[in-house]
């Protein structure tokens, strides 16, 4: 039923006019998990543009995505008829084309709490509205009409994806924002972050959006590492997968009340935590073998610089949930990108 779903929706917006009108361009903002090469065009120890990052992306080439090949929003703008993939806004060579039909502005190691950012010196998200201003202007120069730019962002699929590196990097593995909030308090810090970035946005003249919510934290094989118990057995941690769930309990009543306060917007939850814990808990289901460590290295610490062109890797990406000790694999990103099509992004278009 749910391949019938997915085959029929796909038809539907290759096949409708209309639904490409209505989203001819992706723009995305957020970490690691969609950031598509911003990181490797600033001074960062956060990059992931050499191997064996990308080497089941088209070419083999490690272009700065953190996995072997493509990201969610590569397969969502192909699944809309967009693009094949979304560039980096920060690349210097993009064409005008490529800055027309969207761009991501996301950036690895970021979050919506600047403190995220402070140390690894990435772009927080609430800079990379100063970026999207920026492409703005661009664009218009491009088309030399400001109505033709304002009907280009209102009809945008704005993604935003990020909030897992806020908790792992200032609550659990470096506590420091522990000092102020208990859990539930910096939930409610970070959901007012991001209630404002959305805000944001919607001056800028964004209105259809999808706002993903936070994996199973605590299934991360460097959570699971992080807590220094059984080794061998590595459990996920459910204290963090509770947590996680209570933020996204909360952030998707949040999205329709704030969707009430902004005309004509559509705000919409987009739920990976079920897709990727329901890959977890039922692995061959989906054609995995391995959930609790990432293909490159030993899988349960290599990230970022520690995941080099030195680091071995598994025989079969394709098996494996995660790439690294934080991020999934390409054939991972296709699943959930499959889920949200069906459950999200339909909703934005009207079908």
């Amino acid at each position: 039923m749910i391949i019938f779903l997915h085959i029929l929706i796909l038809y539907m917006i290759m096949d409708t006019s209309n639904s490409r009108e209505k989203l001819p361009t992706i723009l995305v903002f957020g970490d690691s998990t969609v950031d598509t090469g911003n990181n490797n065009y600033i001074q960062t120890v956060f990059k992931g543009n050499f191997l064996p990052y990308g080497e089941d992306f088209p070419g083999k080439i490690p272009t700065g995505r953190f996995s072997d090949g493509k990201l969610v929003p590569d397969f969502l703008a192909k699944f809309l008829g967009i693009k094949d993939t979304v560039p980096p806004f920060l690349d210097p060579t993009l064409s005008e084309n490529e800055l027309v039909s969207g761009v991501c502005f996301a950036s690895a190691g970021s979050g919506f709490d600047d403190l995220t950012s402070a140390v690894s010196k990435v772009i927080p998200v609430s800079k990379q509205i100063d970026m999207f201003r920026d492409y703005i202007r661009r664009v218009k120069e491009i088309v030399g009409d400001e109505e033709k730019v304002k009907k280009i962002i209102s009809s945008a699929l704005i993604v935003i994806s990020a909030g897992t590196n806020d908790f792992i990097f200032n609550f659990y593995d470096i506590p420091t924002r522990k000092l102020e909030f208990n859990v539930s308090g910096y939930q409610d810090f970070l959901l007012n972050r991001l209630q404002s970035f959305i805000k944001e946005l919607y001056e800028l003249g964004c209105r259809k959006m999808a706002i993903a919510g936070l994996p199973p934290i605590g299934c991360l094989p460097l959570q699971m590492t992080a807590k220094f118990e059984d080794p061998i057995a590595r459990i996920c941690l459910q204290d963090q997968n509770t947590d996680a769930q209570a933020y996204n309990y909360k952030l998707a009543k949040l999205l329709p009340q704030l969707q009430s306060l902004l005309p004509k917007s559509k705000i919409v939850y987009a739920d990976i935590y079920q897709p990727l814990i329901e890959m977890i808990d039922h692995p061959q289901k989906y054609g995995f073998v391995e959930t609790k460590r990432g293909c490159c290295g030993s899988g349960v610490l290599e990230a970022a610089f520690l995941c080099n062109p030195l680091t071995p890797t598994c025989a079969r990406p394709e098996e494996f949930l995660f790439w690294d000790s934080i991020h999934p694999t390409q054939s991972a990103y296709k699943l959930i990108s499959e889920h949200l099509e069906i459950e999200v992004y339909s909703k934005l278009i009207n079908l």
